[in-house]
């Protein structure tokens, strides 16, 4: 067509949302692709034939965008319309992907108690039987009458009995409950609009309009409301926000306020608390965060406090963990697991793209938690936990630098957020559920799962090697229908993006992402601390009752994701104190307003 440019502009193209960054295709993979990272003219021919299998597969997971870039305004193309061609990879596709080597992490379980369940039937069966041939009063007379009987005899095995099942009870792990948790709320002058985050960012003079334009981008499909919270602070002209005072005063600020209010709620002194577990990730101070906890509210001496660091947005149910472990060795009793994140330190006011795009999502937000694996508490416990599976891809490098801190070309710090954080993290999602499904899921669904999976291993399709974009449903396994195993899902509320990808990947409805949503749009993308804004959510609608199961689902830098399961232990009723109470009934209508 005469006088179209379809050669790439020599700027970067707009991205219009964190996915297209993020998950944009390599630069090598079309001539035509300019963005931050790449250069066109940095791409060197490939060494040798890639195979027309790889080739398949690489391009059913590759989406293609043609974007308008209006008018060349200047050089020998000005006056001429220019397009560029935007391609993004697709998160990893559960029902083409799922691998034998997941399905048999997720089986151990079974294989391992493999010698009960071949035992046991046999055993009730042949006993069965034996007990079936006689009536009444046979069974009776061989009980009663052909046999003897002595003291001594009846004495030691009431003895061995007792011993037996004595031992049984002590051994086992104590259960560990939920008595109640608190979500700080950070005052109203900290509220900041998509609209007034940029006006800020702008007076600040920390940023050039390019890097603005960038971030309102990302703020216009966050899925972030306009009543998320800021430290004012980084906001500041001319100043670096990353210091240790305002560090120590916007941590301080969030932990005691949560703290407080945990006390309170559940009349608990904090010289009972034997263990307590603070995770934060980038801002670790020397005294530690759990330190400053101790000091403020003069805790006993012997308490067994933990500081995690560095461990991202999947931290809270790492800390539920190892509350858990220290709960059942050391039978302190009571655990507080603080979970936080220093917004001042992930803000970065540099020129990078990819270390930008923490500035448009994290917001301030903090919970206490309060755990205990005293028997007497389950009475006024909300919630028993269940089960916590924890994954970790560290091991590859790219699931590894997925979330990076690091220093830019002007020696600024910042977070920086890979293109291939959504792969990396479906691949670690996806050997988390396959996992935690076993634990969880009912038997049929486990039998119909792994059957599905096992005949498309002894028999592949010539469909299934080279699979095409269009025909994900024609040769995909059964995917195991989590809606069965959870009532309510806390999936970590990290973009709409991501939580768009999850949704779909695992069959949800609407419905059971609402809290996700409702807590990305009123408080932003809270780090660690998100899963339970979430569950104070629930809480706060009245939906949680007896007997229903939570799934917490949070990724984290490393790369990790986690799950946590949760059994509510009676009705929870709505709480007299939570951040959404003045905003309860406006959901879930805001989300789409």
């Amino acid at each position: 067509m005469a006088g179209i440019n379809c050669h790439p502009p020599t700027h970067p193209p707009a991205i219009s949302s964190p996915t297209q960054l993020l998950a944009s295709s390599p630069a090598a993979s079309i001539s035509t692709l300019a963005g931050p990272f790449h250069s066109p003219g940095l791409i060197s021919p490939p060494a040798a034939p890639i195979p027309s299998t790889t080739m398949a597969r690489e391009q059913a997971l590759l989406s293609t965008e043609i974007v308008n870039r209006g008018v060349e305004p200047s050089g020998p193309d000005a006056g001429s319309p220019t397009f560029s061609v935007r391609v993004r990879r697709r998160l990893p596709d559960f029902l083409q992907s799922v691998n034998l080597k997941y399905v048999r992490l997720g089986y151990h379980y079974l294989i391992s108690h493999g010698v009960y369940l071949a035992t046991i039937p046999v055993i009730v069966l042949v006993c069965g039987a034996e007990l079936g041939s006689l009536s009444r009063d046979e069974l009776w007379q061989k009980v009663w009458g052909e046999a003897t009987y002595d003291l001594a005899t009846v004495l030691a095995f009431l003895a061995v009995l007792a011993f037996t099942i004595s031992v049984y009870i002590m051994s086992r792990p104590r259960p560990v409950y939920l008595i109640d948790f608190a979500c700080y709320k950070p005052a109203d002058e900290l509220k900041v609009s998509k609209a007034e985050f940029i006006e800020l960012a702008r007076k600040s003079g920390k940023f050039d309009e390019d890097s603005l334009a960038f971030q309102s981008r990302l703020l216009a499909k966050s899925g972030i409301g306009d009543e998320s919270y800021i430290p004012r602070c980084v906001f500041e002209p001319n100043a670096n926000c990353a210091t240790m005072k305002e560090g120590r005063a916007e941590a301080s600020t969030a932990m005691f306020a949560a703290l407080d209010e945990l006390f309170d709620k559940c009349r608990v002194r904090p010289k009972d608390v034997g263990v307590l577990v603070v995770n934060c990730s980038l801002f670790n101070p020397t005294p530690s965060l759990s330190a400053m906890i101790v000091n403020h509210y003069k805790m006993r001496g012997n308490i067994l406090s933990y500081n995690l660091g560095g461990m991202g947005c999947s931290a809270g149910v790492i800390a539920v963990d190892l509350a858990r472990d220290m709960l059942q060795a050391s039978g302190a009793g009571l655990a507080v697991v603080v979970s936080t994140e220093a917004v001042s330190f992930t803000w970065y006011p540099g020129k990078r793209r990819s270390m930008l795009i923490p500035n448009a999502f994290f917001r301030a937000g903090c919970a206490a938690v309060l755990l205990s694996n005293r028997r007497r508490d389950f009475h006024r416990a909300k919630y028993q936990l269940e089960h916590v599976v924890r994954t970790h891809k560290g091991a590859d490098d790219r699931a590894f630098r997925s979330v990076y801190q690091e220093e830019d070309e002007q020696r600024i710090k910042g977070l920086s957020i890979s293109r291939d954080l959504l792969e990396v993290g479906g691949h670690a999602l996806k050997t988390n559920i396959t996992t935690l499904g076993p634990l969880v899921l009912p038997f049929s669904e486990q039998l119909l799962f792994f059957a599905g999976v096992l005949f498309r291993h002894l028999f592949p399709s010539k469909e299934s090697s080279t699979p095409a974009a269009g025909d994900a449903s024609a040769a995909a396994p059964y995917i195991p229908d989590f809606k069965r195993a959870f009532e309510h899902f806390c999936m970590h509320a990290a973009s709409r993006d991501v939580l768009e990808h999850l949704q779909s990947n695992l069959g949800l409805r609407d419905a059971d992402l609402e809290a996700s949503r409702a807590a990305l749009h009123r408080f932003g993308n809270t780090s660690s601390s998100s899963i339970w804004y979430e569950l104070a959510y629930l809480e706060a609608k009245g939906r949680v009752r007896r007997g229903d199961r939570v799934w917490q689902l949070a990724f984290g830098s490393g790369f990790k994701c986690n799950s946590a399961v949760w059994r509510a232990v009676r009705r929870v009723r709505r709480p007299a104190r939570s951040p959404w109470l003045d905003c309860i009934d406006q959901y879930p209508a805001r989300i789409d307003a």
